[in-house]
């Protein structure tokens, strides 16, 4: 049963206090989503909730950031996914500003890697709660368990690339649904009437044209001004491209930018890629933030007739402009008619398919954040880490400690243990 529907004012606290506390990549932004919006407040119910989540996962760029753009057109519209969408993403966006400006400055940031050490093992033990809790909701018959299950073994095991994953189970729930409908024990649902968006080709038109002025925009006038062979129009364009051919989210990006970064265009090193990984985990908010970082340095060491500093600026910002634009949207464009397709059971199915599918993803990540946080280096095993991370866990789980405590203490846990130097 949902509560009554939050009040404007109400959801920007939430979608800041969001973008504060987003830590862990998708599967801990996943997680602290769904124990929030769905748990907690219940403004939003189960089935709403994963019914979004699957065209999330269909979608190229950041599945954490169109989750919460989308819950936010949910509960407030246009505005809501808006705000939802922006403020998830800027908390952390300053932080990569301020932490990439002194990377540049003194070449490392110890205390961010010290505090960051506490909060992977509290971000495990969110993304374990996770695991269960959604597999709880998602799993409800043996065909969605064999589908979670294989998913898995596609990905960890055999490597699998995610797109084709996710478009197997989409295949299969669409054979489910058209044949067996009762394999996935699907029940359509119903629209949601607060969001008000009827569905139309105009208005598809419209807020396509409008989008693409608005994202490409900026591109085009650094461009003019700075030579369409400079530096910024270079990222520009090529983050631009990036935002619409790259699917399963920051780690599925992050080879192909590397790759592109380091070896075609020569903006940057191949420790500073790295390096800048490891700044964007530190900082909450989406992971693929760290492309921001990559426009920053590139910028910084190539900056033309600028200001090193002034084209770092351009450089990260319009980055992140072309990269976050098109994420919205997709939302903004296509939840409405994602929306309309909740009564229908034949596509139900095939997105409960996928709902299947993405227990056993996030079980992926899950297993892979693991393996990073308690064999750092495959080598000794870090028990600190696992120590933290089981404690946060109970508290979670058992205890019902909120969140904020729990990720807070974890990091302060995470700066003293490097106090003592263990």
């Amino acid at each position: 049963m949902e509560n009554p529907r939050p009040t404007w004012r109400e959801a920007l606290r939430f979608w800041l206090k969001l973008g504060f506390i987003s830590f862990g990549g998708p599967a801990g932004q996943i997680a602290v989503m769904h124990r929030e919006l769905v748990e907690k407040k219940r403004w939003i119910d189960a089935p709403h909730f994963l019914h979004a989540l699957n065209f999330c996962m269909l979608l190229p760029g950041p599945e954490a950031t169109q989750l919460a753009t989308y819950c936010g057109w949910l509960l407030h519209g246009v505005r809501g996914g808006l705000a939802a969408g922006l403020l998830f993403v800027l908390p952390g966006a300053f932080a990569l500003g301020l932490l990439s400006w002194l990377y540049v400055t003194y070449g490392h940031v110890a205390a961010a890697g010290a505090v960051f050490h506490g909060l992977k093992a509290a971000v495990l033990a969110i993304v374990a709660a996770a695991v269960l809790h959604l597999g709880r909701k998602a799993l409800t018959s043996p065909a969605a368990w064999l589908l979670a299950a294989l998913a898995f073994v596609a990905l960890f095991f055999l490597g699998l690339p995610f797109p084709l994953v996710v478009l197997s189970a989409l295949i299969a729930g669409f054979a489910a649904g058209r044949w067996s409908p009762g394999l996935l024990k699907v029940q359509g649902g119903k629209a949601n009437p607060a969001a008000g968006v009827p569905v139309s080709g105009r208005r598809t038109l419209k807020w396509t044209a409008a989008g693409l002025v608005v994202w490409l925009l900026p591109v085009v006038m650094m461009g003019l001004w700075q030579g369409w062979e400079g530096t910024l129009a270079q990222l520009g364009w090529f983050f631009s491209k990036a935002a619409v051919v790259t699917f399963g989210g920051a780690y599925a990006v992050l080879p192909y930018v590397g790759q592109q970064a380091v070896e075609h265009y020569q903006w940057i090193a191949p420790g500073q890629m790295l390096d800048g990984l490891a700044l964007a985990e530190t900082t909450p908010g989406p992971l693929i933030i760290v492309l921001q970082f990559v426009g920053f340095l590139a910028a910084w060491q190539h900056p033309g007739e600028l200001a090193p500093f002034t084209a770092a600026l351009l450089g990260a910002g319009l980055t992140t402009w072309v990269t976050f634009v098109p994420t919205y949207l997709f939302i903004l464009i296509g939840a409405p008619y994602v929306e309309r397709v909740r009564s229908n059971v034949q596509l139900g199915a095939a997105l409960a398919a996928v709902t299947a599918a993405v227990v056993g993803v996030i079980l992926n990540l899950a297993v892979w954040f693991a393996w990073q946080v308690i064999w750092p280096g495959h080598g000794a095993v870090d028990w600190f880490a696992a120590v933290v991370c089981v404690t946060a866990f109970v508290a979670l789980q058992w205890m019902r400690v909120g969140m904020i405590p729990v990720i807070a203490v974890c990091g302060l846990l995470g700066w003293a243990w490097s106090l003592i130097g263990m």
